[in-house]
C-alpha cells in the first residue's frame, strides 16, 4: 500500500498510539488536538506523553483546517464529544474524505449509533475501527486482532489495506449495527466487572461474560444487526482488555466506584449505559446487566442487593 496522508483528531492516550503506530507504518501522519490540549503540548515539548514517543516528521496542530487537508481522518475522541466535533468539520469539504471511527460509545442524548451521528453531518465515507488492545501492550510489540467495518466494501478493503501491520491484524467486519453496538457495550460489561473485583466477586466473572454476551446479542438483533457479532472481536473478544486488563479505565472505574474512591478517567462505559437502557426499551430488549450497572451507579441503589439480584435471578433455562 502506499503511502497516504492522515489525520488523527484526538491526541489523548488512544489517538497518540493510532498517530504512532500509522507513522510506524510508513504514512504521512498530523496529530490534531484542540488549542490549549495539555497532551498536545506535551508532545511540542518532549514528542512523548510517556507511552509512545513520536517521529519527529508526525506533524502536531491544533488548527483542524489543516487537518482535514488529509485524504483520511481517523478520529478518537470521547464518544460524547462527537457531535460537537462533526458540527466543526461540517464546515469544511469533506467529500473525497474517508472518516474512521476510533471511539467505542453511543450518543447518550439520542441513543445514536456514532455512525448515524456523523452521517448527519456529511456524506463522506465513514468506517469504525473497533476491537481488543492497550496501548501498553502494543508498544511492548505485543500484537492483537482487530477489525474495519463500512457500509461501503471498497472503504474496508482500502482501509484494511492501508492499517495492517505486524502489530495488528485486521478483519473485515460486516455488520456495522453490530460491531458499533457490541464495542460500545463492552465498556458496561467492563463496568460491572470492575465492579465484581471491587466486592470481592471476580469468580462471578465467567457469569458475567457468558451473560454479557447473550444479552448485548439480543439487543444487537433487536436493531437490525447479527445475532451472532456479539461473539466476535468488537464484544466478546474485547473482555480480555475490558473485563480483566489493569489498564482498562472502565475496569478501574467500576472497582474504584464500588469501593467509594475517586476515578478522574473518561469511562465511557457510563454514558453507554444510559444510551444502551433507551436502546432497549425501544426495542423492547430487557438488558438486566445494564440495568444493575445503571442503578448502582445513578441511582445509588445497594451494590450488594443489586449483584445478588443480578446473579440470583429466578430459575430459567439458560439459553
Amino acid at each position: 500500500m502506499k503511502q497516504q496522508k492522515i489525520a488523527v483528531i484526538g491526541c489523548g492516550r488512544w489517538g497518540s498510539f493510532l498517530a504512532w503506530y500509522l507513522r510506524r507504518l510508513g504514512h504521512m501522519v498530523t496529530l490534531y488536538g484542540r488549542k490549549g490540549s495539555p497532551h498536545l503540548e506535551a508532545f511540542r515539548q518532549t514528542r512523548s506523553n510517556g507511552l509512545v514517543n513520536l517521529e519527529p516528521d508526525v506533524a502536531l496542530t491544533d488548527c483542524l483546517e489543516e487537518a482535514v487537508q488529509a485524504e483520511t481522518l481517523v478520529i478518537s475522541i470521547g464518544a460524547q464529544n462527537l457531535r460537537r466535533l462533526m458540527e466543526e468539520l461540517a464546515a469544511y469539504p469533506l467529500d473525497g474524505r474517508t472518516l474512521v471511527l476510533c471511539m467505542k460509545g453511543i450518543e447518550e442524548s439520542t441513543g445514536k449509533r456514532l455512525t448515524q451521528v456523523v452521517e448527519e453531518f456529511t456524506k463522506a465515507s465513514t468506517a469504525i475501527w473497533v476491537g481488543p488492545g492497550h496501548v501498553q501492550d502494543f508498544t511492548r510489540n505485543i500484537p492483537n486482532c482487530m477489525v474495519i467495518d463500512s457500509r461501503d466494501p471498497a472503504v474496508k478493503t482500502r482501509l484494511v489495506a492501508m492499517f495492517s501491520g505486524p502489530l495488528i491484524r485486521f478483519y473485515y467486519g460486516d455488520d456495522l449495527i453490530g460491531n458499533e453496538i457490541g464495542a460500545a457495550a463492552k465498556n458496561v460489561i467492563g463496568i460491572a466487572a470492575g465492579m465484581l473485583d471491587g466486592k470481592g466477586l471476580t469468580a462471578l466473572k465467567g457469569a458475567l461474560m457468558s451473560r454479557g454476551t447473550r444479552e448485548i446479542a439480543r439487543l444487537i438483533q433487536s436493531l437490525g444487526g447479527k445475532e451472532i457479532s456479539a461473539y466476535g472481536l468488537a464484544h466478546l473478544g474485547d473482555y480480555q482488555a475490558t473485563v480483566f486488563s489493569e489498564f482498562s479505565h472502565n475496569r478501574q472505574f467500576g472497582e474504584c466506584f464500588i469501593q467509594g474512591k475517586p476515578y478522574g478517567m473518561l469511562a465511557e462505559g457510563v454514558a453507554t449505559t444510559t444510551a444502551l437502557l433507551r436502546l432497549g426499551e425501544k426495542s423492547g430488549v430487557e438488558l438486566p446487566i445494564c440495568t444493575a450497572v445503571s442503578q448502582i451507579i445513578h441511582e445509588k441503589a445497594e451494590p450488594d442487593e443489586v449483584l445478588a439480584g443480578l446473579f440470583l435471578r429466578s430459575l430459567k433455562m439458560e439459553f
